[in-house]
């Protein structure tokens, strides 16, 4: 995985680089095994928790680059 979009899958994000971990816990994703959070896409987990979507994919980028 070269870049996190919108549309990227957490579990994805989560298998490839689980150091991005503390992000999604920071927004408020406390279940990050559940298959429903897994299966969410990150606009879909933004949309939900009420976090900057562009914003959280520029911090996670920065890290995964």
């Amino acid at each position: 995985m070269t870049e996190i979009t919108r549309e990227t899958i957490i579990a994805d994000i989560l298998d490839e680089h689980p150091e991005v971990a503390p992000f999604f816990v920071k927004m408020g994703m406390q279940c990050l095994g559940c298959p429903s959070a897994r299966g969410e896409t990150v606009v879909q987990a933004c949309a939900v928790h009420g976090v900057d979507t562009d914003k959280l994919i520029a911090d996670i980028n920065a890290v995964i680059k």
